[in-house]
């Protein structure tokens, strides 16, 4: 099993995997997944982020071209190819990535007949030989094998939610695959956090939908809210997390205020503290 670093200032006592999941697509999954590690990382966390989404956002967010990737998460997944083999360094040290690539694309329809298929993941991330505080796994837009397997290998889900109409709804097809995941799959899965993305303090439709999922769900929205921030968008495009390409901008600030709350209530989670219901839900 995987054993956490010790050299950072009150490190978390385990390793703590959390899929960044969410089946509506443009909400900030892979934002979230890059500028959260990256943050932790630079915490003196070490994280560990594994692209599962065959449009390898994640993967060239960190600086890897797609056209480079020799072995990815398919190799791993389909392959049963030890994720030591594949893992790679990134931009940001104390940051390692596991790559995606275009071949996850017909990997669920592969993965029918292979023998645990839902746990392929868990199998894999159990087999890693250095020690990692975070793995955060980048889920695609959708609820799939990959995305199955994502939320089996872990403890939590980081669930992002784009300020906007349809928010709720998602959320609410989220948490009911996430009552049939614990029954099944995973038992001890929780929902780790709610992160509001791209909110525009402008309009007013932005805070009715915050107040709206604080009110269903007030001990597991993170703060801050995420702003709709242009270096944001444009920080991928150059390979880079929003910390190394605009550490100044609106955005960083808020991921890296993020990464700060998010890391203090799982280390409280671990230690036994008092947390409400910050790091669960009732199934």
């Amino acid at each position: 099993m995987r054993t956490p670093l010790l050299g950072a200032d009150n490190p978390p006592v385990a390793p703590q995997t959390l899929a960044v999941a969410n089946q509506k697509g443009g909400v900030g999954k892979t934002t979230t997944t890059i500028n959260v590690g990256a943050a932790l990382a630079e915490m003196g966390r070490r994280v560990l982020v594994v692209d599962v989404d065959a449009q390898a956002n994640a993967t060239s967010g960190l600086g890897v071209a797609r056209s480079a990737v020799e072995m990815s998460t398919y190799d791993v997944i389909v392959n049963g190819r030890p994720i030591d083999d594949v893992r790679i360094p990134t931009v940001v040290p104390g940051l390692d990535l596991v790559p995606a690539d275009l071949s996850l694309a017909g990997a669920e329809i592969e993965m029918i007949d292979l023998p645990m298929r839902e746990r392929r993941l868990a199998m894999a991330l159990d087999g890693l030989t250095d020690a990692f505080d975070y793995v955060l796994i980048d889920c695609p837009p959708s609820l799939g094998l990959l995305t199955i397997n994502a939320a089996t290998a872990a403890e939590g889900l980081l669930v992002p939610i784009q300020c906007e109409f349809y928010a709720l709804e998602g959320l609410g097809l989220l948490t009911h695959t996430l009552e049939l995941l614990h029954r099944e799959l995973n038992p001890t899965l929780r929902i780790a956090g709610i992160v509001m993305t791209l909110f525009d303090g402008r309009l007013a439709l932005a805070h009715q939908v915050v107040e709206e999922v604080r009110s269903h769900f007030p001990e597991l929205l993170l703060t801050p809210l995420i702003p709709r921030n242009v270096r944001l968008s444009e920080a991928p495009s150059h390979g880079l997390p929003i910390s190394l390409y605009d550490p100044t901008c609106r955005g960083a600030a808020a991921y890296a205020e993020l990464a700060v709350n998010l890391d203090q209530r799982l280390m409280r989670s671990l230690t036994g503290e008092p947390t409400g219901a910050a790091l669960g839900v009732t199934w």
